[in-house]
């Protein structure tokens, strides 16, 4: 057997289509643009990459895009009275927090400050608990473009046995909360989880966010499962030249390509979803502000 591979670019680009398709229509028919508000916190270099992409695509989809950078230095009091502004201005329906933050701002405490509406990451408590009870929520981006993934190859999840690997707050959690939601059986397993490789065997569905390079091989999957790899990890490549590394997933992909039934490849899989889905995102945040019709096909 040779997996499908499920090509993440593509998609993210039809979902980027979709979604300038719709900002087209609000601009024409009610005046309206949606804003996305994007605050980095000092300079980390991978931040910097991430916060030009997303203010790119959010420009070439016709949104507005609002950058906030701020110096590393500055006091959780200034970022909180920034988020309170960006909280209270029309323009703005969608606010992301570049992550990580510097180690002097509680991070908590900054999330929480983002009005939930706004709350385009899905990371704010209320967020998170609406989710939990299958409630109309804010969703985070990763987990969201996994599902769309999921459901385009897939169609009606409905009873398919799926492991999530990993129990983080970003991904693993929301993910296992929106497969609930289409009525799969899940289950979380993680670092303590006793005869995992058991477990993931049984899935139908198996979304890996456990952040270790490579480590569901082939003998691990079910024949004919779909696999969604969220991992993204840079290791060593020494076939490419002293000190050259490469990006690998969560899955050891030859092994397992050899045995599901369709995987995401890293990179060009899961990862160009996030974006495409923090796009989506904001127009639901705009369209719900707004008391209008929220887009079909682009969230939970």
């Amino acid at each position: 057997m040779t997996a499908e591979i499920l090509d993440g670019k593509a998609f993210a680009a039809r979902i980027r289509g979709q979604v300038a398709d719709h900002v087209g229509r609000l601009k024409s028919a009610h005046g309206l643009t949606p804003g996305l508000a994007v605050v980095l916190v000092g300079s980390d270099p991978a931040s910097e990459v991430y916060v030009r992409s997303k203010g790119k695509m959010t420009r070439e989809v016709g949104m507005n895009s609002f950058e906030h950078r701020l110096p590393e230095t500055t006091d959780e009091k200034t970022l909180l009275g920034l988020l309170d502004d960006l909280n209270e201005d029309p323009a703005v329906h969608g606010i992301l927090v570049q992550l990580p933050l510097p180690g002097h701002m509680n991070e908590s405490n900054i999330i929480n400050r983002v009005d939930p509406a706004k709350d385009v990451d899905g990371f704010h408590i209320l967020n998170v608990g609406l989710l939990a009870t299958g409630q109309k929520a804010m969703v985070p981006c990763t987990p969201l473009g996994c599902l769309m993934m999921l459901r385009d190859r897939l169609g009606d999840l409905s009873g398919l046995d799926a492991v999530v690997v990993g129990r983080s707050n970003i991904v693993g959690k929301p993910m296992a909360q929106l497969l609930l939601r289409d009525s799969c059986t899940v289950t979380i397993a993680h670092s303590r989880t006793r005869e995992i490789e058991a477990k993931c065997r049984a899935a139908d569905i198996l979304v890996a966010a456990v952040g270790r390079a490579e480590l569901i091989t082939g003998d691990w999957i079910k024949p004919g499962a779909t696999v969604i790899d969220v991992g993204i990890n840079r290791i060593p490549a020494p076939e490419r030249g002293e000190g050259k590394t490469r990006l690998v997933g969560d899955v050891h992909f030859p092994s397992a390509a050899a045995v599901a039934g369709a995987i995401t490849p890293v990179p060009g899989g899961v990862g160009p979803m996030t974006i495409a889905c923090l796009l989506a995102n904001t127009l639901t945040a705009c369209c719900r502000a707004n008391g209008l019709k929220e887009p079909e096909g682009l969230t939970a």
